[in-house]
């Protein structure tokens, strides 16, 4: 079966096309090349029967075959001490012409063969007769129907015609489910693709229940940046009086580390709602952006993978990926020596890579890492931030589509991150 919907609606609508060509076709063969073919030969068949007749019982048969041949519209001969008889020649296609052959051997007595290729439009018969050989030649306007192939022909090109109408009208039928498709897919990468609802019923409405879904989760998103913005920014208030007060106490070196420890938290917060504002996806060189990032980081070093691509532009949220990057590399460096940024793009993805040699993630605490406010002390290290580093980027992964994946580093035997987001 065809897997995509043009495909199976076409071979919906071309199975009983084709079908009731077959049908149709059968009955008309059986009809047309059997039935009027066999009327035909059968008035023949009697005329040959006749001058059969006139041969047994006239004294000069030659001068009777040239009598009764000009009525019977047929080429008489006698020939005596003629050869053998050859064998049927007829057409592997000539279905007529086979129907005529069985007819004449099955009501003629004697001995005869049939010749329908040797003289174009006509049929050449050598009945073997006590006297001699009896040969007529008959048009084959006479013995078999006349261009039988006509309504085939009809039938074929009038299925083209309708199959080449039927194809223009089931391509204009699943564009539109196409483009939404596109613009499904172009939203879970994280781009905003126009859709205008077209169509048929049906299509119209799950592009309309698109339309709406697509607004409903952006307004959520909206409505959730602008909570965590305006509540990070409300707390900055309280969190500066109780630091004041703490600092004129002299004392309460615990309170201060909480203290410092809820700005952190609040950074963190600020951080992620600004990452999580609507950013226009634009097209961005990203081995050129990975070498601006790698500089600003420490100049740490660049390994291009492979690239492959045709295009080496790719439609990107130009800050949030400079923000997941920055998130990795400042984590590679925090537990780590040394750090490696690595690309890699192709025509379908591109793979950007930060590999570290620290002491790296079990791989059974790997999606809990990625967690909002997890902090892998026993694997990390102490002073592991907040645990919003990892979330975030791989909020912003899933924004472009893509995700986020953690492993092992093959080279430097530290955490490996790898962003793979799909063209």
């Amino acid at each position: 079966m065809p897997r995509s919907l043009f495909g199976r609606a076409l071979l919906i609508l071309l199975l009983p096309m084709i079908g009731l060509q077959l049908v149709v076709g059968q009955v008309f063969i059986q009809r047309h090349f059997q039935s009027v073919t066999e009327q035909m030969a059968a008035s023949v068949i009697l005329e040959l029967k006749f001058a059969i007749e006139q041969v047994a019982r006239a004294e000069d048969p030659q001068a009777a075959l040239d009598e009764i041949s000009v009525n019977l519209e047929m080429l008489l001969l006698l020939t005596p001490n003629a050869p053998p008889l050859p064998s049927d020649q007829v057409a592997f296609y000539d279905l007529s012409g086979k129907t005529l052959i069985k007819a004449l051997h099955r009501d003629i007595e004697h001995p005869l063969s049939v010749d329908l290729q040797s003289v174009p439009d006509r049929v050449a018969l050598n009945i073997e007769l006590e006297k001699g050989q009896l040969e007529a030649v008959i048009s084959r306007g006479r013995v078999t129907a006349l261009n039988p192939h006509q309504l085939l022909v009809l039938m074929l090109l009038a299925a083209i015609i309708l199959t080449v109408i039927s194809i223009l009208f089931l391509r204009n039928q699943t564009r539109p489910i196409n483009r939404l498709a596109e613009a499904a897919e172009a939203y879970g990468k994280g781009r905003d693709a126009p859709i205008h609802p077209a169509g048929s019923t049906e299509v119209r409405r799950a592009a309309l229940a698109f339309l709406s879904m697509r607004n409903k989760l952006e307004r959520q998103v909206e409505q959730r940046t602008q909570m965590l913005s305006g509540v990070s920014h409300d707390l900055r208030t309280p969190l500066t009086r109780m630091k004041l007060a703490v600092e004129l106490m002299g004392d309460g070196e615990e309170l201060k580390a909480d203290i410092a420890e809820m700005e952190q938290m609040l950074d963190g917060f600020l951080a992620f709602a600004r990452d999580n504002q609507v950013e226009a996806g634009q097209p961005v060189d990203p081995i050129a952006l990975a070498q601006t990032i790698a500089q600003k980081c420490g100049d740490i070093p660049v390994n291009i993978l492979r690239s492959t691509a045709d295009n080496k532009n790719v439609v990107l949220r130009q800050d949030a990926i400079t923000r997941a990057l920055q998130n990795l590399i400042s984590n590679g460096q925090h537990y780590g020596n040394t750090v490696h940024l690595s690309v890699a793009l192709s025509q379908r993805f591109l793979e950007y890579r930060v590999e570290d040699d620290g002491p790296g993630i079990p791989p059974e605490a790997v999606e809990r890492a990625m967690q909002p406010f997890a902090r892998l002390d026993e694997a990390r290290g102490h002073h592991a931030g907040v645990g919003l580093g990892l979330s975030i980027t791989l909020d912003i992964a899933r924004a472009h589509g893509g995700t986020l994946e953690l492993g092992r580093s093959e080279d430097l035997g530290g955490l490996s991150a790898k962003i793979v987001i799909p063209r």
